[in-house]
């Protein structure tokens, strides 16, 4: 089955109304849900997040002053166990986004066979612009607005964009005050020695490429042959990077939010580092020509891996992609317009809900090692990843196959059917 142009994204051109965030997450689902044959009542249960909490709460300032921020915490679906998901701190944070990024952990954590459902975070804010005690007292203070939602067997956050380790552990440390008792479990991403998993931080760029060495496989492709393009160095795309260079694959395109690099021969990944490590940017970095992240996308390469935000490959670029394979280590970097172009013309994309669940499956690892109080080994940790990882892509691979759809539409049809079928087990309440 052949996707065509989405009916919600030309209804939008039509009246000019710009489509949130959810509403490509609630279209996506519903394309699965037709292959599925998933019945009206099953398709509005699953097409709605089950709790969705505001709050607009005040921080007090280095100098004095008072801010007042919002934030959010979504629940998509607890069926099929507790939920996970990240807490973002971002300017652009809105409540549509974050009941999208809810609703695809949902389908992530089914698509890897994980117990849990989705939930996800976020404040609205640019925490580059904060200090680090005015961080740590914005942290403290939404974890407590939050805190009725959250909980080791209820709601398990995570790091996302623009948190990490330290703010988890500020995370953990208030949630356990409240409640007068140390609760390693609450939250995932934290320092090692405050119980974190060994390969937790390297999980999600790990497991892309785990994701991007199945599929070339499976295509015939020799990664040693294979230009690769990172849109985004943070966390996943740096660690993508250097994994694919490790494997001999030529990293020939960089980019941050500043900017992009670019040698066609292959940058110097370790030259990459160090500039940004003393600059904050890759933007300048010798050895490479400037590039834009618009014109970064269609450089000429066979494996791109989108790493920053979303709605990054639409309807007016996908046609001009010049890549074999789409691995997405972020999350909705593709619009539904773009995939039905991206198939007709037989790019092979890696969805982000299997491409990028390394990170949550991992987490999951941390969480279990958490509730044991008994600690893996980084090399049991990524050889129990890559197992996941390849047992996923296998099974999502022979439903596109099966069902003539690129691999998005298949991992969904695969974590739908897997999220309703517990759903009906479980009836409804009352």
């Amino acid at each position: 089955m052949v996707l065509q142009a989405s009916r919600i994204e030309t209804e939008a051109a039509e009246t000019g109304h710009e489509r949130d965030l959810f509403e490509v997450a609630v279209e996506q689902f519903e394309i699965a849900a037709e292959v599925l044959g998933l019945d009206d009542d099953m398709r509005r249960i699953l097409g709605h997040c089950q709790k969705e909490l505001t709050v607009n709460f005040p921080v007090e300032m280095d100098d004095g002053s008072v801010q007042v921020f919002t934030g959010h915490r979504v629940q998509h679906n607890s069926v099929p166990g507790p939920t996970k998901g990240g807490i973002r701190f971002h300017q652009d944070v809105t409540l549509a986004e974050v009941k999208a990024l809810a609703m695809w952990m949902t389908w992530k954590c089914a698509v890897v066979g994980l117990p849990y459902g989705g939930a996800k975070g976020g404040v609205t804010v640019n925490p580059k612009l904060l200090s680090q005690n005015e961080l740590q007292n914005l942290t403290r203070r939404y974890t407590t607005e939050i805190s009725m939602m959250i909980g080791p067997n209820k709601d398990i956050p995570a790091p996302d964009v623009n948190t990490n380790p330290q703010i988890m552990a500020w995370l953990l440390d208030t949630y356990s005050m409240n409640v007068g008792y140390s609760v390693p479990g609450v939250v995932t991403g934290k320092p090692l020695v405050l119980g974190g998993s060994e390969g937790r931080s390297e999980a999600t760029g790990r497991g892309c490429v785990y994701a991007i060495e199945e599929a070339a496989r499976a295509r015939g492709m020799d990664l040693t042959t294979s230009r690769t393009v990172v849109q985004g160095f943070g966390n996943a795309g740096s660690v993508a990077a250097w994994l694919m260079g490790e494997m001999g694959s030529p990293v020939v395109a960089i980019s941050d939010s500043r900017g992009g690099v670019y040698n066609p021969t292959g940058l110097d990944l370790a030259t990459v580092t160090a500039h940004k490590r003393r600059t904050g940017s890759v933007v300048g970095c010798k050895d490479a020509e400037p590039v834009s992240n618009d014109d970064l996308l269609t450089l000429p390469c066979e494996i791109l891996i989108p790493a920053a935000m979303e709605n990054q490959i639409t309807g007016e670029n996908a046609g001009e992609i010049r890549a074999t394979v789409i691995a997405e280590a972020a999350n909705g970097p593709t619009t539904p317009e773009a995939d039905a172009i991206l198939f007709d013309r037989g790019v092979f994309v890696l969805p982000d809900i299997f491409a990028n669940a390394g990170g949550v499956t991992v987490s999951y690892f941390e969480w279990v090692q958490a509730l044991q109080a008994f600690p893996w080994t980084e090399q049991e940790v990524n050889d129990r990843l890559r197992r996941i990882m390849s047992r996923a892509f296998l099974a999502v691979y022979e439903t596109s196959e099966r069902h003539g759809v690129h691999m998005r539409t298949a991992a969904l049809v695969r974590a739908i059917a897997r999220v309703a079928e517990f759903t009906r087990l479980r009836g409804i309440y009352p």
